[in-house]
């Protein structure tokens, strides 16, 4: 469904921050993208978004494809209309408008008729929305925000949804929760979906496959069930040690980053 081929991404024609880097997101799944902070994810979700241009940046090698359509070098809205949308990290939802403004304004790609089936469509997976569908979203709680967030990129009808931490800073329960939905989406709209996500544990729960980042590079991929048993994702991203236990914070204080797949 979504291929990324051997990027790379270089910022005002100087900093090299993607190097080479490949990822493959199957249709009807859900794949994950690991990595500390820095290490290039969100500029790999924009770069397959389209949105690299307007910071200054651009992919100068490889190429992204959406089905057959290579798609790398279009603007944002072009991208959008083929069925491929971003939800960026910090919600960003439209602050004075409604909850179902907010809903609207996502469908500006859609007609009358399309837009009002698929507010019922969000209302369906979010009930909590329509509740408060009158409510200025700036005075919804973090996780009505990342609700709506996510139900407003649902209204471009997409067919792949690239996520970029949607747990940030919100409840545990609330996040489970928001991941059921996400999982729910995926079973019966039969979406693909690209996260991006620093809670690991979470990610390689719901996750088909993963890959893990480091520094501008994949340094790792697999099945998620694999990832989750390996011993350098469960130090690293998990915290555990290697008997499975919690890190202790003497170990986390003078730990030190091995990087046993880049040897």
């Amino acid at each position: 469904m979504l291929s990324i081929n051997n990027i790379e991404v270089v910022y005002d024609r100087v900093i090299l921050v993607l190097k080479g880097v490949s990822i493959e997101v199957r249709e009807g799944s859900i794949t994950t993208l690991l990595g500390a902070n820095g290490a290039g994810k969100t500029t790999t979700l924009k770069a397959i978004s389209g949105v690299l241009r307007s910071e200054r940046g651009e992919v100068t090698k490889g190429s992204v494809q959406l089905a057959d359509r290579r798609i790398d070098g279009m603007r944002a809205h072009e991208v959008t209309k083929l069925g491929l949308v971003q939800v960026f990290e910090g919600r960003r939802v439209f602050e004075h408008l409604t909850t179902e403004e907010n809903l609207v304004a996502g469908g500006h790609v859609r007609n009358g008729a399309a837009v009002s089936q698929g507010i019922d469509m969000v209302y369906s997976y979010f009930p909590r929305l329509k509740e408060r569908r009158q409510q200025l979203s700036g005075y919804l709680s973090g996780g009505e925000q990342q609700m709506l967030a996510i139900g407003r990129a649902l209204m471009s009808q997409p067919r792949v949804v690239l996520l970029d931490e949607p747990s940030l800073g919100l409840a545990p329960m609330l996040v489970e929760e928001i991941f059921g939905i996400v999982d729910r989406l995926v079973k019966q709209e039969k979406l693909s979906v690209l996260l991006v996500e620093q809670n690991a544990s979470m990610a390689l729960t719901v996750a088909d496959h993963g890959y893990v980042m480091e520094n501008g590079r994949i340094v790792l991929e697999g099945p998620a069930s694999k990832l989750r048993d390996n011993s350098d994702i469960k130090e690293f991203y998990l915290g555990l040690n290697e008997g499975g236990a919690r890190k202790s914070y003497h170990d986390t204080k003078h730990y030190k980053r091995r990087k046993r797949w880049l040897s």
